[in-house]
Order: structure tokens, then C-alpha cells, then sequence
């Protein structure tokens, strides 16, 4: 049984299990979650969100890495984990919003993240290739999610979106 849980929470429910971008899959099923966390919650429901991802994933992955090799692509719970911090600096400004600004940073934001997540500036690449266990896959994504969330903001302030 517990095989079979941390299988279904590193998968997050089996988005993992798509046959092609299985990453881009777990950061577009975010999406939805991350609008409910910050439409009511702001960056608090975020944080929280990420937080709990990122332990919850770690545990996950922990047991998953018994069965397959290093980060393997099914595990997306990391991409949920990064993709919720990617919001995190902009989360109150999303706030009861559901006009175009708002779609707008939904989408830079998937954007800005899959972008760091493929990419892996350091020191997600350090992570992504050093750190070889359940810590060294949730942490690249979560640097990801650092940088996505860093340009973002920046974006926003420019723009005021």
C-alpha cells in the first residue's frame, strides 16, 4: 500500500503517466490549484501549497527512487511543488481576480517556469545533477520556481498586470 500511494502522489494522480512532456503536464494541471490557493488565500495558500508539495513529494519520491532510477519522468510532483512558488511574490495581487492581468500572469508564469525548469540555471542544474536522491529531484524544480518567480514579479511591476 504504501508503494502505491507515494506512486499515486508522485504522479499526482497519474498526470505523470502522460507518454509525451509528462513535466509540462504536472506544471498545466497546477495551473487550476494554484488559481484556487491564491484567488482566496494569496500568498499564504501559496506558500502553504508549495510547502506542502515539496514535503509531501520529497516522502514520495523517497519511495519511488526504491523502484526506478534518478528523477524519473513520471514524477511531476515536483513540477506542482516549483510551479506554486512560481506565484508566490504575485499571489495577493491575484487575490478575487479573474480578469485578463490575472489570466496573463497564470500564463507567464507556466511560461516563465517551464522555461527554468528545462533550462536548469544553477543552481538547479548542481541540484538536478548532484543531488541524487528524493531532495535533489523536488529542489531543482523548486529553484525554478525561485527564478520564475523573481521575473515575474518583476514582469507585474513593469507592467502592472
Amino acid at each position: 500500500m504504501r508503494k502505491k500511494l507515494a506512486y499515486c502522489l508522485a504522479t499526482v494522480l497519474g498526470v505523470g503517466y502522460c507518454p509525451v512532456a509528462s513535466g509540462t503536464a504536472g506544471s498545466l494541471v497546477t495551473i487550476p490549484l494554484a488559481w484556487c490557493l491564491a484567488f482566496y488565500y494569496g500568498v499564504v495558500g501559496i506558500t502553504i501549497g508549495a510547502m506542502l508539495a515539496f514535503f509531501v513529494g520529497t516522502a514520495a519520491t523517497k519511495e519511488v527512487l526504491k523502484y526506478t532510477k534518478h528523477d524519473p519522468s513520471i514524477v511531476v510532483i515536483d513540477e506542482l511543488a516549483g510551479q506554486l512558488l512560481s506565484f508566490g511574490l504575485v499571489a495577493n495581487q491575484l487575490i478575487g481576480r479573474t480578469d485578463f492581468g490575472a489570466i496573463l500572469i497564470y500564463l507567464l508564469g507556466f511560461g516563465l517556469f517551464r522555461l527554468f525548469d528545462i533550462t536548469k540555471p544553477q543552481p538547479a542544474k548542481w541540484a538536478d545533477s548532484q543531488v541524487l536522491n528524493a531532495w535533489g529531484v523536488m529542489l531543482d524544480d523548486i529553484f525554478a520556481g525561485i527564478y520564475a518567480a523573481a521575473v515575474l514579479w518583476m514582469i507585474n511591476l513593469v507592467f502592472v498586470l
